[in-house]
């Protein structure tokens, strides 16, 4: 036997004893998203003796927005909302720093422990992390109950961005919640919620690439020491391909930092949206002496370089580029904002399976599992702070953009995807004061002041990224400002053709911009149409909310975009339809801009998108969720109605069958092949081919209308006419379609007299823009014809029950002007006063029907009744007026005997 000094013995006892105890303090993180009590309300007294009141138990994350913002009642609770819940320490945990880690609180938050404040943070979008090791209770073994509790409030801050936008300020406790334990030598965790490490790449070419980590870390030891600091990058295949060390020497409760520069990398895998390849940098902090790990961290890193050129576009890794894609809000149907990872990750698969190469996280900082797919899946992006329409020309709000600037950068830092930074979005849209006051200039100069201290602010936390400011169509307004020339790129959010102007001013736009600014690379930074998925139009016209239209704005900007080598790229707006409580019109609440709605169904703009930017082969039949339609027989004889299909395909050409029999064989243009379809009545199969391995079908239910509506060969069944529309919309839920109107031939059906209704000014060219309460079939209701005599139907004898739809779009109520609608010029109007009386077949129905009766302003209102007919005397519905003109919004009638 070998003895050993009782000296070497006890000093080997001390350090398996620190091993042990070093061993133990490795990084801990987890979710505490569960069994959350939340109560909508303050809590007073708290926290000496809070009130007694019911708590709700619910998970994070979570919104206290999800159904008020979709209700008839204007506005949506902006206030304070509690959170509590129960958290178990393990005493093990004692020697370690402890951190409560938030991913979003909307939009101010306080933290308490047991309760006490631990910390706060102010900004509805981006992270904050809270140490709470001091305000913990441990157990001396097991684990300790301790007490979290939240405070949020999501209430106007004149001080706070956004001030307002189009899209709904949610409040929560949204995103995951992280329990995170730590070494007492970590890297640095309050350096604005980050992890302390940023990694950069000042140098990039096919032959080799420089890489710079930088960073600090902290020792809450009690006595001096010495860490070795420790950076591996590593292969898409774990190899080591590089690695760098360097010694520090501690001193108890200092920051310290670190650098290392690992140059020379021979051959790198090259990141781009084709080949999205990722290395990881990991850092370690070791104890010097024994090699035990304290700390350990993980960046992603990918290697490119980019360049913006005014003349020539965008080149990533030397090649030119196009930038093609969206920007994103990060909410979805009955769900506001609170959404877990995997819905944030799939909207990013969405993307890149429409074929963009292009996210706009607009207009926040979004859940970090957005960039981390944007990293992976090769989709290059720009990120903003929430500076939308207008500023408050106070210190606080100047000092807290920057202090969301500042976070924004350093968060997202290490994100190989990111390329530029964004901080103000149509800020001078809104302006506050009168048009030529000194008040407005004034105001106009503390915008650009703000926006060059976020410019200076910005080059100082990461001159190798872009800036821009994206800014709406007033060219002269912003260029005079100087919000042109601050950041390095401009960003423009041109609406031609939908809320001013006509669809070829977009062109004419972007050659406008190269002209007077050749030497500020641009890109479009939003255009969009709304398209509601129930109505189409083969009549398309601005603002009538149908898919046809959107699709053709779709493409003549696509066209415009591709054509001009000097736009660098375009974002459309939006991936998918998003919360907007403000907002009336066809489907209230919602901008329905999305190329996919709310829910994430893509609509034709989206399947437009991926004929013209996919390379695998496509084809894809369009309307795909029109899949209940209607129409009138094309004849007596002929009992067919001949309705145009899209197929949208990346291939040259698409053969269309209908229930077996080939129609025809059309050439796509712009990734369209267009077919007249002659529709039969029931179940109508069609399958579009491209190829012998390229197909897709689409199974359509047709209920045809006989011309005639006392044919024996199509009996009717039942008609849904939309009045002073030229629109068809489809109610899945009812399994109806409602036909545009048409004028009153012998042997149909129409009105007699009158006109369609339009609103006073304003973009659409028939019916309202209001929401209409008490309905979900705002469409029908914001359409009528005006002064009409009669509705007739020559169907034949029988029982039918028949349904009239009224409202008031003349209501005289005032609200304030949409700030989207640039061309909104909608005059003040006075509320109508109307009375008018309604017999069917010549027998009194509705008397005194009006806007002192049963006529609310916009509100929905039915009636339904049955009417025998003898012979050939049909269904005549006549208006007579007694004041004022009659109105009619829609009409249904069904057969019943």
């Amino acid at each position: 036997m070998i003895k050993r000094p009782i000296r070497f013995l006890l000093s080997l006892v001390c350090l398996l004893a620190v091993l042990s105890t070093v061993e133990a303090q490795d990084r801990i993180s987890q979710t505490i998203n569960s069994n959350w009590q939340f109560y909508k309300g303050d809590l007073p007294g708290f926290p000496a003796s809070p009130a007694t009141v019911k708590w709700e138990t619910v998970s994070v994350p979570h919104s206290w927005n999800t159904t008020d913002v979709l209700d008839d009642e204007p506005g949506y609770y902006r206030g304070t909302g509690w959170y509590q819940r129960r958290i178990f320490v393990p005493s093990s945990w004692k020697g370690k720093d402890i951190y409560l880690y938030f991913e979003g609180a909307a939009q101010a938050a306080e933290v308490y422990v047991n309760g006490k404040k631990a910390g706060g943070h102010t900004g509805s979008y981006t992270f904050f992390s809270v140490p709470v090791k001091e305000l913990l209770q441990f157990a001396a073994s097991g684990s300790a109950v301790n007490e979290i509790q939240v405070k949020v409030n999501n209430s106007h801050n004149e001080d706070v961005p956004p001030l307002s936008a189009d899209f709904t300020f949610f409040g929560g406790l949204y995103r995951d919640v992280h329990l995170v334990a730590v070494s007492p030598v970590h890297f640095d965790m309050d350096n604005n919620a980050t992890n302390g490490v940023f990694v950069s790449t000042p140098k990039v070419t096919a032959g080799s690439a420089d890489v710079m980590v930088k960073g600090s870390f902290v020792s809450n030891l009690p006595k001096a020491g010495r860490v070795r600091v420790r950076t591996t990058i590593v292969d898409g295949d774990g190899k080591t391909v590089a690695e760098q060390q360097s010694m520090v020497k501690t001193v108890p409760g200092a920051q310290l930092s670190f650098s290392h520069n690992l140059s020379n990398l021979l051959s790198p895998h090259l990141w781009s949206p084709e080949t999205p390849y990722l290395y990881q940098v990991i850092s370690r902090l070791e104890d010097a002496d024994t090699k035990v790990k304290l700390d350990e961290i993980s960046n992603p890193l990918g290697f490119r370089w980019y360049v913006f050129d005014p003349g020539k576009g965008f080149f990533l890794n030397g090649q030119p580029v196009k930038l093609v894609g969206t920007s994103r809000h990060q909410d979805f149907k009955d769900m506001a904002n609170a959404l877990p990872d995997a819905m944030a990750i799939r909207d990013v698969e969405l993307l890149k399976a429409m074929g963009g190469n292009f996210l706009r996280v607009a207009h926040y900082p979004q859940d970090p599992a957005v960039l981390q797919a944007c990293d992976r899946l090769g989709i290059l992006t720009s990120v903003e702070i929430p500076v939308v329409n207008q500023i408050t020309e106070s210190e606080a709000f100047a000092e807290n953009c920057k202090v969301m600037q500042r976070e924004m950068i350093r968060q997202n830092y290490n994100h190989p995807s990111v390329i530029m930074w964004t901080y103000m979005n149509e800020v001078l849209l809104r302006p506050r004061y009168d048009n030529g006051s000194e008040k407005r200039e004034a105001y106009i100069r503390a915008v650009a002041k703000l926006a060059q201290e976020l410019e200076d602010l910005t080059r100082a936390e990461d001159p190798s990224r872009y800036t821009m400011i994206p800014n709406h169509g007033a060219f002269e307004l912003y260029h005079k400002a100087g919000l042109t020339r601050i950041p390095k790129l401009v960003g423009w959010n041109l609406y031609q053709g939908w809320y001013g102007g006509e669809l070829g001013g977009f062109a004419k736009y972007l050659d406008m911009h190269h002209k007077e600014l050749p030497d500020k690379p641009l890109l479009v930074t939003e255009y969009g149409a709304d398209g509601d998925p129930r109505i189409h139009s083969f009549e398309p016209v601005k603002f009538d909310k149908s898919l046809e239209y959107t699709l053709l704005y779709h493409q003549a900007y696509l066209e415009a975009i591709m054509e001009r080598p000097f736009v660098a790229g375009a974002m459309i707006w939006n991936l998918a339809d998003f919360n907007s409580e403000q907002r009336a019109e066809a489907m209230p609440h919602i901008n329905n801009k999305g190329i996919t709605t709310i829910d994430r169904q893509p609509k034709d703009p989206y399947l437009f998108y991926q004929a013209n930017l996919l390379k695998q082969p496509f084809i894809r039949i369009g309307a795909a969720a029109w899949t209940l339609r209607s129409g009138i027989a094309a004849s007596e004889t002929s009992l067919v109605c001949v309705q145009p299909v899209e197929v949208f395909t990346n291939q040259p050409s698409v053969s269309l069958r209908l229930n077996g029999k080939l129609i025809g064989t059309a050439a796509a243009r712009q990734g369209i092949a267009r077919f007249n379809v002659p529709f039969a009545d029931g179940v109508n199969l069609l399958d579009a081919s491209a190829g012998t391995d390229l197909a897709d079908q689409l199974r359509i239910q047709f209920k045809m209308i006989p011309k005639d509506l006392r044919s024996a060969a199509l009996p009717f069944r039942e008609i849904n006419v939309s009045l002073g529309s030229k629109r068809y919309y489809a109610d899945e839920k009812l399994r109806q379609v409602w036909l545009p109107e048409q004028a009153y031939t012998p042997g149909s059906w129409g009105y007699v007299g009158g006109q369609a209704f339009a609103m006073k000014g304003g973009s659409q060219s028939y019916g309202s823009n209001k929401d209409i309460l008490g309905t979900e079939d705002d469409p029908i209701y914001e359409t009528q014809r005006t002064g009409l005599s009669q509705f007739k139907l020559d169907v034949p004898a029988g029982e039918y029950e028949v349904t009239l739809l009224f409202a008031e779009l003349v209501s005289g109520i005032k609200r304030e002007a949409l700030v989207y609608n640039l061309s909104n010029t909608t005059q003040n109007e006075e509320a109508a006063t109307r009375i008018f009386d309604v017999k069917l077949n010549n027998v009194p129905w509705l008397e005194n029907l009006g806007t002192a009766t049963y006529l609310e302003p916009e509100r929905a209102y039915a009636t339904k009744t049955t009417v025998s007919v003898k012979g050939t005397a049909g269904i005549v519905i006549d208006f007579t007026a007694r004041k004022g003109e009659a109105v009619l919004n829609g009409v249904q009638v069904r057969r019943v005997l």
